[in-house]
């Protein structure tokens, strides 16, 4: 079912029928229609209102009704699995980043996995992720052995709950099938029977190339953990960096730190870029940088995450903003050139920057990233 409306919630209301006791305010809110947008939203509570009918009681408890419950996974370290609320990302976000778990057993030659899954580690885009969940087994299972994982940042399970449902791994389109009816009947209608979050659970695969497309297929498709017996740093970092694209909020723009980014170990004659912090940006531009023979330092301006015309359009991209980056950079006794190129697309701040800053040349530089290499090649003059 869909999230009610404040006009839906208004209708059952006194004074949508211009009936007795209408905007009465004894549910605290000065009007029947302000008490209903409260309502809808879930900020405010039915039982308020002394008029309001067991229909709409029932509607409401229906409505604010958790799709799918939340589950803690971990003895002291927590990590949440499910609890989501939408079917589709752009309805609204994803709330529990699909949790990996690799498996343990503690009757095998346990130790080199062990160490590896523990020393595992990606950063991507400001964050640093690692294996969520170990599930230990075996007989050389102790507390100590548990502590001494989650103090590393991982959540230590002994066993799956039994609040959560698996979702067997035989056949690949039953398994997807599967997933998605759970998901979206636990979305559209609340029924208890599917509100349990999913997993699926992989047992040693030979074809690890086969296993990660499978993974990365169930990631999207509805599963709230993955299980596996096999651990393979490539398949893992291929997997997280899947996670994170759909598990991103859609109204929070991807932002990456504001600082000065060096390539190529820079020297006194390394070129100077700027751009905002918005991630697809700073990436496209890292990227060719990178790939250049050069030296460079590419400074990052603090602009909410968004991109170069809608910082500027917003007013996050000023002379007075990009001017603090600048001073704050600490590049003017590095570097012998005293330019700074600025995107293309904002040409028409050239003369504007200037005036804040003293201490560079502020120089037109490409509209579009990959066009850098060979701006790069041609870059005589300002």
């Amino acid at each position: 079912m869909a999230e009610l409306s404040g006009l839906q919630v208004f209708k059952y209301l006194p004074a949508s029928k211009k009936a007795e006791n209408s905007n009465c305010k004894k549910c605290g809110f000065p009007t029947c229609m302000s008490y209903a947008l409260k309502l809808a939203k879930g900020q405010s509570d039915i039982e308020l209102c002394p008029y309001a009918p067991e229909e709409l009681k029932t509607l409401i408890s229906h409505t604010l009704k958790k799709a799918q419950n939340e589950v803690q996974l971990g003895f002291e370290r927590k990590t949440p699995v499910g609890g989501e609320e939408v079917l589709f990302r752009h309805d609204r976000t994803f709330l529990a980043p699909t949790a990996l778990c690799v498996v343990i057993d503690t009757d095998s030659d346990y130790k080199d996995k062990l160490e590896k899954v523990l020393s595992f580690e990606i950063s991507r885009i400001n964050e640093t992720f690692k294996i969520d969940v170990i599930l230990l087994k075996g007989s050389k299972v102790n507390s100590e052995l548990i502590n001494s994982i989650e103090n590393q940042g991982i959540s230590v399970i002994t066993e799956i709950p039994s609040n959560l449902k698996e979702i067997k791994e035989e056949n690949f389109e039953k398994t997807v099938e599967t997933l998605t009816l759970t998901r979206r009947t636990a979305i559209q209608t609340k029924d208890e029977n599917f509100a349990a979050p999913v997993f699926v659970y992989f047992e040693h695969q030979k074809d690890l190339y086969d296993l990660c497309a499978k993974a990365s297929f169930y990631l999207c498709k509805y599963a709230n953990m993955l299980v596996f017996e096999d651990f393979c740093e490539e398949m893992f970092a291929s997997l997280i960096t899947l996670r994170q694209n759909i598990f991103t909020d859609p109204q929070k723009p991807l932002q990456i730190e504001p600082k000065v980014y060096a390539f190529n170990n820079p020297d006194e004659n390394a070129i100077i870029f700027l751009t905002t912090n918005f991630a697809l940006t700073y990436f496209a531009v890292a990227n060719e940088l990178e790939a250049l023979n050069i030296g460079t330092y590419l400074i990052v301006t603090p602009s909410e995450g968004m991109s170069v015309l809608t910082a500027w359009s917003a007013e996050k991209f000023t002379a007075k903003i990009v001017a603090k980056a600048v001073q704050k950079s600490g590049l003017y006794d590095k570097v012998k050139t005293k330019k700074i190129y600025i995107p293309g697309l904002l040409a028409h701040m050239q003369q504007e920057l200037q005036t804040e800053i003293h201490d560079f040349e502020i120089c037109i530089g490409t509209t579009e990233a990959y066009l850098i290499k060979d701006f790069v090649k041609n870059l005589k003059t300002c």
